[in-house]
Formats: structure tokens, C-alpha cells, sequence
């Protein structure tokens, strides 16, 4: 189709900005012209896809690409729910003058955003431009109000949450938009999702005339996380992560450890994180190696099993390699997608807390046994048939005027 310009929104966060890279990339080969509206830590990882950074400075606590806090900042990501939504309504009312400054005198023939870029929605609405959310977690189903409505009659029942609410309404009406906040943010014109289907909650209930599950949009390699050399021999390699924001988790790896220790056919990749001094480890097993962080990508693709915290990055890298899973949730939705992971057969789920050493060993058989591990490769193969950014590319390219 002839060159367009389509503008992609999104926050500084590795969960938000990575699984819409190579939907970019994509679009930039086909020849559109993309501008990437992001915090200037993102550039790197932006630019490299071809796309142009419209630097975007964001409110919110900084990782890097890499899960790296880039400065000191009194913010964190520490709290409940009504601490993580009003982090983000702070960001919402920073971002808009921001994009409309980046926008107002080059209006993209659309945009493309992601579930924490609802400004974009409201700049779409007002200057008459199509859009098309991005989701790289589970949507909305019908009845997903109703669904919901007991915790959030909770949180707006506690006064921080009713000044939440009223906050976000009222930066709502202010910037022109009738529809109730949880209709405007949650309910997007056209989506394209990003994860398994077997991952969303209430599949059957999913509007799919909207909705379009292509799966994780993840290359054969992501050669800007690097890569992985694997040690020569037999072994089986088994990588535990937790991620990039939860892996204060000096204890968990020990137990690990002592679980996978002196296992003679594992080899077992262990990342830190950037809040675990290495020598809080203690004595490191010979079969093991640390690192705060790893190409997850690259070592998944090689990996016989994945102890993860279930966020919806790793799960879907997990499940598109094929990788079983033993899931340690921590916070916010790790905790239904670790749920979903079993569900679809692909893994099994302990507490990171009180799993006992005995308890992991017993998972590890489990995952790498059949039913799992034949369920994991089925599913990695119905993921690449579901399309992934080809797929995404495709509907994003439909929803731009001829």
C-alpha cells in the first residue's frame, strides 16, 4: 500500500514497549513512515527497528530495555492498585500536551498504541484519525464490567481510589471525551492482542470482530538482547527469571539452588536482577551460572524448561519457544496468567514464598514429562499459525484509509 504515517504511543516500560518492536520493524520494511512516541530511555531500543523517537519525557518510575533503572528517583512502582493507577494518570496528563505538541503539525493517518497510551486515543477522537490498540495482555470480555465491579466498588470505596476516579474523570471531560472512563480505556475501536488465546480469561466471551488474537509478534531472534553460548555437552538447560521489577527474591534462589544443584544432565541460567548482591547467593553449584540479566529470547529458544514469574513478556516468550513452564507469580496480573499457563496445559504453578525445595524438583519433572512438554510444542506451533506481526501488520495496514 502507498507509504503512510502511522504513529505508535506507549510508556518507558519493557512489558509495553517490547512486544510491539517487531510490529515496527515490519511496518518500517513495508515502507510506512513510523514515529515511536516514547521517554528518551526508550530510544535505543526504538530506533533500532527503524522507527523515529518522538521523545515523550514520562512521569513514571524508569527501567531500561534491560529491566536497568536508568536514574534515582523518589517514585516506585511499590504499592496497591490505586498506587500503580495513579502513577498512571499522572502520566496521562503529562503525555497528552506532550503528543499533541509532537502531532498538531504532523497528524499521522493513524495511530497505533499500546493499553498504557490511552492519550493517543483521545488525540485520534478529536482530529477525526483512526486507531488500533496494541494489547500485550488479556482484553475485556463482555460483561468484564460487571465482572470486575466488587474490587473496583472496593477501591473506590477507599479515598485514595474515589480521588482516582474522580481525577480520571475529570481529565476526561476536560479533554473532550463523553464515554466513561472504563468504556474509553478498556473498550478500543480495534485491537490486535498480542498473547495466546489460551491466555485470555473468558475466550468465549471475547468480542472478536474487535478483538484479533495473533499471538506473541516475536522474531526468530532478537539479536538487540544478544545472544547465548550454550556449554558444550548434553545437558538440558533450565533458565529462572523473574523478570525485570520483582526479583528481590534472594531466598527463592537459594531454594533453586538447592533444588537444581548438582543435577548432572542440567545446565541452569539463573538472573538476578538488579536488586540482589551476588554474594548474598552464597556458594554458586557448579552446574549453575548468574547474571543480572540474560537474553531471555535467545536461551528460550534453547530451553528445556523456564521458572518464571508469569508476566505476560516471558509467558508469551515461553509459550512461543515452546518451553514449559513452572510459574512463582509476584504481583498485579502474574498472577492469572500463571492460572491461564496451566489451564492451557503448559505449565504448573507454586508459591515463590513457600515452595519447598522437594516442591520445585517435583515441578521440573512435572513440566518436562508428558502431558506438558507435548503440550508445548502444540501450542508454540498454533501461536505461529495464529499470524504474529505479520498478522498484526496486516489489520493495522487495513485500518488506515486508502
Amino acid at each position: 500500500m502507498p507509504r503512510k504515517h502511522i504513529a505508535m504511543v506507549s510508556i518507558p516500560a519493557p512489558g509495553h514497549v517490547n512486544p510491539s518492536l517487531e510490529i515496527i520493524r515490519e511496518l518500517v520494511d513495508r515502507g510506512h513512515r513510523v514515529t515511536y512516541a516514547n521517554d528518551p530511555s526508550m530510544e535505543a531500543v526504538i530506533t533500532a527497528t527503524g522507527a523515529e523517537l518522538r521523545p515523550v519525557v514520562s512521569t513514571l518510575p524508569k527501567v531500561n530495555h534491560s529491566g536497568v533503572a536508568e536514574e534515582s528517583t523518589e517514585k516506585s512502582w511499590d504499592g496497591d492498585a490505586i498506587h500503580a493507577l495513579t502513577l498512571f494518570q499522572e502520566e496521562y496528563e503529562s503525555m497528552l500536551p506532550q503528543l499533541r505538541d509532537h502531532y498538531e503539525d504532523d497528524r499521522p493517518d493513524l495511530f497505533l498504541y499500546d493499553i498504557a497510551g490511552g492519550p493517543a486515543r483521545i488525540l485520534a477522537q478529536e482530529w477525526g484519525i483512526p486507531m488500533v490498540q496494541l494489547s500485550p495482555t488479556y482484553v475485556a470480555w463482555e460483561g468484564y464490567e460487571e465482572d470486575m465491579a466488587p474490587m473496583l466498588d472496593e477501591m473506590k470505596a477507599d479515598p485514595r481510589g474515589a480521588a482516582y476516579y474522580e481525577r480520571q474523570a475529570r481529565f476526561l471531560v476536560e479533554n473532550g471525551v463523553s464515554m466513561p472512563a472504563d468504556q474509553f480505556y478498556g473498550r478500543p475501536e480495534r485491537a490486535v492482542v498480542l498473547v495466546a488465546k489460551s491466555m485470555q480469561p473468558n475466550a468465549e466471551r471475547v468480542n472478536e470482530s474487535v478483538y484479533t488474537f495473533v499471538g506473541p509478534a516475536l522474531p526468530t531472534a532478537r539479536s538487540d538482547d544478544g545472544e547465548w553460548a550454550r556449554p558444550a555437552g548434553n545437558r538440558k538447560i533450565l533458565l529462572i527469571s523473574l523478570g525485570t521489577a520483582y526479583t528481590d527474591k534472594v531466598d527463592f534462589y537459594r531454594r533453586c539452588m538447592e533444588a537444581f544443584g548438582g543435577l548432572d544432565d542440567w545446565h541452569v541460567v539463573l538472573q538476578i536482577g538488579r536488586y540482589v548482591d551476588p554474594n548474598q547467593l552464597g556458594d554458586v553449584p557448579a552446574n549453575f551460572e548468574v547474571h543480572r540479566w540474560v537474553p531471555q529470547f535467545d536461551i528460550l529458544g534453547q530451553a528445556d524448561a523456564f521458572v518464571t514469574h508469569a508476566g505476560m513478556g516471558g509467558s508469551s516468550e515461553g509459550m512461543f519457544t515452546g518451553t514449559p513452564m513452572i510459574a512463582v507469580p509476584q504481583a498485579v496480573d502474574q498472577f492469572e496468567n500463571a492460572d491461564a499457563l496451566v489451564a492451557a496445559g503448559v505449565g504448573v504453578r507454586l508459591d515463590a514464598d513457600t515452595a519447598t525445595v522437594a516442591e520445585l524438583r517435583t515441578a521440573l519433572g512435572e513440566v518436562t514429562s508428558e502431558p506438558i512438554r507435548g503440550r508445548s510444542a502444540e501450542l508454540a506451533a498454533e501461536l505461529r499459525e495464529a499470524g504474529g506481526a505479520a498478522r498484526a501488520v496486516e489489520i493495522i495496514e487495513a485500518a488506515v484509509p486508502s
